[in-house]
């Protein structure tokens, strides 16, 4: 099995990784666990202003835990999956009740923590606190795919097993693990991309078991593309948008102009009263309180 050439991976990184916001000294571990959450299944480009908006309007967890929901709701905007809003105040609100206001260094106890799974837990471990911990997102899972196993995708996923395969390729010490972590992860977004890799600019291809392969074609399963037209999802975001643009408040008419779907109208509505994206009212639905 083949390794990762990390002096190689490192000195890469230092010249072609991306100057983001997040990445600068001195930012708060509230601020990375904020982007991370931001981040799940969204592009960075996305990401960024409405992270700073957000530092600005609620530069801590104190001041989330304190916002109403309707107003962060709004201030989440576009970025999609709204849900993950009301999970960041919910984690506010825990920070500042169990642990006085500092996000935890642990990845158990930022397990704990409302909206904070595996992969979000581990980032805040090992990005803000400095943690040699395994960091598994996709683009690191394809980079250990190719570079170590030499198949072109990493197949279905597995945190038991994926988690492992990382840990067993971090530097033992621990500040290079976590330059590792970083630098693996912006390899598998930047040039070890899903769909055209550039070889030639990587610095893993003269050690990668896939290149020394001769790149074979992936022969298993393959994930089914995602759709977001005619969707749930997309009436979902419709109707939220109504309420967000406009004062917080919507008759059922109004709503019901949205998609002409009943079933599927209702279904979606539904499904956001149950998240707690939309309180009904008398006469209509509004933003929550």
């Amino acid at each position: 099995m083949a390794a990762i050439d990390t002096p190689a991976l490192l000195n890469w990184f230092a010249g072609a990784g991306r100057a983001l916001p997040w990445r600068k000294d001195g930012v708060s571990a509230w601020e990375i666990l904020l982007c991370e959450v931001m981040s799940q299944q969204t592009p960075v480009a996305r990401v960024e202003p409405v992270w700073r908006e957000w530092l600005a309007r609620w530069p801590g967890p104190a001041e989330l835990a304190a916002a109403a929901p309707a107003d962060v709701i709004r201030m989440w905007g576009k970025l999609g999956y709204p849900r993950r809003a009301l999970r960041l105040r919910e984690c506010a609100v825990v920070v500042v009740e169990k642990f006085h206001g500092e996000v935890p260094t642990e990845v158990d106890d930022l397990l704990s923590l409302p909206g904070v799974g595996d992969y979000t837990a581990r980032a805040v471990a090992c990005f803000a606190h400095g943690r040699a911990v395994p960091v598994v997102d996709t683009n690191v899972r394809r980079v250990v795919a190719r570079a170590v196993n030499g198949v072109a995708e990493a197949g279905p996923p597995s945190t038991r097993r994926d988690l492992a395969a990382v840990e067993a390729l971090l530097p033992a010490r621990r500040e290079e693990a976590v330059a590792f972590s970083v630098a693996v992860m912006e390899l598998g977004a930047l040039v070890c991309t899903a769909r055209s890799p550039d070889c030639d600019a990587c610095p893993l291809a003269p050690t990668c078991a896939w290149v020394a392969a001769g790149k074979p074609e992936w022969d298993g399963p393959r994930r089914k593309a995602q759709t977001y037209a005619g969707t749930d999802r997309q009436v979902r975001g419709m109707l939220l948008d109504v309420l967000r643009d406009g004062d917080g408040t919507a008759t059922a008419a109004r709503l019901d102009a949205v998609w002409p779907d009943p079933v599927q109208r209702g279904r979606a509505l539904a499904s956001l009263v149950d998240d707690g994206l939309v309180a009904r009212v008398d006469g209509g639905y509004a933003l929550p309180g």
